[in-house]
């Protein structure tokens, strides 16, 4: 289960207000890349705060209202949508989401413990943890805010485009994400740089 050590690690060496920052949406052929942004109090605790992967939705949106109605926390959330991604490719739209939500953090926080690899340019200083999700309780919370913002988008998406699926599959390229693909042809939510999405010469015109 991910603790606060990685936090007290760094607290210890004079950084006071630490974010832990994840990403959802990242391998998804539609809908936007989501981050969020966490700092937690030095003190926090709770025994069930996982890596998002390990919950289930029942317990993610559980989660997600504890952390997000928890005055004593400090969160942001931010999603960059398919025109960005596509324009700039989903590694470089992912760090700019992670760089807007660590931006939007208030108080802003002295440093960043993000879940991967460091991330080129980001507006402050951060260290990098593989599999952070796992071993952090900053990061842990962010992934369960951009997890539930990110599916809870999604779903709202599915009203308008319906026939897709997005309520189930999120945007991920199930078989029958696929299928309605082959059926239906892309919709606007549809990242055109993404394969298969740019191998089936589909009409991008679809409203």
């Amino acid at each position: 289960m991910p603790d606060l050590s990685h936090e007290r690690l760094w607290r210890a060496e004079g950084y006071l207000r630490i974010a832990g920052i994840d990403e959802a949406g990242r391998g998804p052929l539609a809908g936007p890349v989501t981050t969020a942004a966490v700092i937690l109090p030095e003190d926090y605790e709770h025994p069930l705060l996982n890596d998002s992967k390990q919950l289930s939705e029942k317990r993610r949106d559980t989660l997600y209202e504890e952390i997000t109605g928890d005055p004593r926390i400090v969160w942001a959330c931010v999603h960059v949508e398919v025109e960005e991604i596509d324009r700039i490719n989903i590694l470089r739209a992912t760090h700019l989401a992670m760089a807007r939500a660590f931006e939007l953090l208030s108080p802003r926080a002295d440093l960043a413990l993000i879940d991967g690899l460091p991330v080129k340019s980001f507006p402050g200083e951060h260290r990098a943890i593989v599999k952070g999700d796992s071993l952090s309780l900053s990061i842990a919370a962010a992934s369960i805010i951009a997890k539930v913002q990110r599916d809870r988008r999604m779903i709202e998406c599915a009203a308008r485009y319906p026939g897709y699926g997005f309520e189930q599959h999120k945007g991920y390229g199930t078989a029958g994400h696929l299928e309605a693909l082959r059926r239906l042809g892309a919709c606007p939510l549809h990242r055109r740089s993404f394969a298969p999405v740019s191998q089936l010469e589909l009409d991008f015109g679809i409203q």
